[in-house]
């Protein structure tokens, strides 16, 4: 009779850490990916710009393309960038349009650093070298798609 009781105890204590547990792996449930990007930037007040790169998220490799516009750009340049997409739950998760205000000068080649964030939730954190001249000041913008 004891060791019923202990086994009832032992079983309820079970459930009690599954339940738990449960509930904390699905707020967590965002995951992370690799971006590989490279853009090419040119204007004359407006700037246009476009590239492509890879996702890489749960094993699998996603062919992207980038589009953007930019308002006060002047000049011609081109960004390679690597970082990681925050916040993903599916791979479909980083299309979008990300936006970022701010001002940046280039000339001939420097670090570029970036965190956007679009519609769904997703962060990019970016870093890479721009080479080219490139002098940007006010709202720019940069859309994401699935190839």
């Amino acid at each position: 009779m004891v060791h019923l009781i202990r086994a009832m105890k032992f079983g309820a204590a079970l459930l009690l850490a599954a339940v738990m547990l449960s509930g904390v792996s699905t707020a967590s449930s965002a995951q992370t990916g690799i971006v590989h990007l490279r853009i090419v930037k040119a204007g004359f007040i407006l700037g246009a710009g476009g590239g492509q790169g890879t996702l890489t998220y749960h094993g699998s490799t996603y062919r992207l393309k980038v589009g953007g516009v930019g308002i006060g750009t002047i000049g011609i340049a081109e960004a390679r960038l690597v970082g990681v997409a925050y916040h993903l739950h599916h791979a479909t998760d980083i299309v979008g349009t990300y936006n970022a205000v701010g001002a940046s000068v280039a000339v001939v080649g420097g670090p570029k650093v970036a965190r956007l964030q679009n519609g769904n939730g997703v962060v990019l954190e970016l870093r890479g070298e721009q080479r080219g001249f490139e002098a940007t000041f006010g709202l720019g913008g940069m859309n994401i798609s699935l190839r």
